[in-house]
């Protein structure tokens, strides 16, 4: 059964460039694995400093997987400092 997220991240003033080069990083990593059908990254237009990621993934394994890699660990430590809270992860589901 595929998963479905949104996963919304804010940068703090200031860092939206910083953010967005290493959320493109991020993209290109996900985007490799195996069980990753739809990862796609969007800005928000008036706050230039939120970022909404629409992912669907194989199944909860895959999901499992994903969240389990070293690039995940990485952006997790490289953005410690311009990361504006915790992100904020929807598992939604598609209703058409």
């Amino acid at each position: 059964m595929n998963i479905y997220l949104t996963a919304i991240i804010k940068s703090t003033e200031g860092n939206a460039e910083a953010m967005k080069a290493m959320l493109l990083q991020l993209l290109a990593e996900s985007r490799k694995e195996n069980a990753c059908i739809q990862y796609d990254l969007h800005q928000d237009q008036e706050n230039k400093n939120v970022f909404i990621f629409h992912e669907i993934w194989e199944s909860q394994e895959g999901l499992d997987l994903h969240n389990a890699q070293p690039h995940i660990a990485r952006f997790i430590a490289d953005t410690a400092s311009i990361i504006d809270g915790p992100a904020m992860i929807h598992k939604i589901e598609k209703v058409a």
